[in-house]
């Protein structure tokens, strides 16, 4: 059985794992970290919670050389995944290389999920372009549609598959291939309410706006200082860099507080929100902290205008 990539030669690598059972699953991944170990690697696992408890099983004689994490705890909201998980872990590792399994698309993944997890996949490409990392994707094969192993295979440079570990003849530019799940938002809901803004004196009703309309929508209150803050920073955004002010909408949708920020900006840069800014830079880091707060972080940006939908769960 192919062992995996860990451990393997400087530089970044990222390949893709189609698995059709956990046999096959298993055998790739525990390889990948037993190698990356005796490389002297810095280990990070990121699945989500059944797979996790049977890396842990399988891995138990090396356990406390490994990092876990539940992707589906930590990686919630996809567009925290890169700053949050792996871009966190690697900073923490002062020089080492890093070997890491990372799990972001399951069968319980959501059709409104998939966009920013499918971005996320491809945008690891251009974060890591320069990084002494391996990061290894496994997609559950079996039970996952043909759209979304397509998708790998595009967001991938090698792809192993049946054992086999080769070049993806469809893989493309990660920034081009990232663009493609800048899809536009389903409508708000012409009964939601709304708040206009254009100055940094409506800052404080747009609070206001949030807390009366996430509390009545049923967010316990650490979760509205959450949303309110996400909120602050996206629309502190539009003032500061935009023309024209924004809007500010909040409703209910399946059991979830949503609330979307509209204004007339363009982010032309797919790694927006993606990447913290380093430490001593001045701004850019409202998209990051709102990715880090929210359960669903999706926008839709063009030439109009750009569209931020924050999603909570209670």
């Amino acid at each position: 059985m192919v062992a995996g990539p860990g451990g393997g030669p400087a530089g970044f690598e990222h390949p893709g794992l189609l698995y059709r059972d956990i046999d096959e699953y298993l055998g790739v991944t525990t390889g990948f970290v037993r190698s990356a170990l005796t490389a002297g690697d810095a280990v990070l696992v990121a699945v989500p919670g059944e797979r996790l408890a049977l890396l842990r099983a399988a891995l138990t004689d090396v356990a406390d050389r490994v990092t876990f994490a539940d992707m589906a705890v930590a990686g919630r909201n996809p567009g925290r995944i890169i700053p949050g998980v792996l871009l966190a872990f690697a900073a923490a590792q002062a020089g080492r290389r890093v070997s890491i399994i990372g799990e972001p698309i399951w069968r319980g993944r959501s059709d409104l999920e998939y966009p920013a997890c499918a971005a996320h996949e491809a945008l690891i490409n251009a974060v890591f372009a320069d990084r002494d990392a391996a990061i290894l994707c496994p997609y559950d094969a079996a039970s996952l549609d043909d759209e979304v192993l397509g998708d790998a295979w595009r967001n991938h440079p090698t792809m192993i598959e049946n054992e086999v570990r080769r070049p993806s003849d469809r893989y493309a530019d990660p920034l081009a291939t990232a663009a493609r799940f800048n899809r536009a938002l389903p409508p708000v809901p012409p009964d939601a309410p709304r708040l206009a803004y254009d100055g940094v004196d409506d800052l404080p009703g747009v609070r206001r706006f949030v807390v009366r309309h996430a509390g009545a929508a049923g967010l316990a209150p650490d979760r509205v200082d959450d949303l309110v803050l996400a909120v602050n920073e996206l629309t502190a955004n539009t003032i500061e860099h935009t023309d024209g002010g924004g809007t500010v909408s909040l409703w209910t949708e399946h059991g979830m507080a949503v609330c979307q920020v509209d204004d007339r900006g363009h982010l032309a840069d797919p790694l927006a929100g993606r990447v913290p800014p380093p430490a001593r830079a001045e701004g850019g880091r409202g998209l990051v902290l709102a990715n880090q707060l929210c359960d669903l972080f999706r926008m839709h940006t063009g030439r109009a205008g750009t569209s931020i939908r924050l999603h909570m769960w209670p």
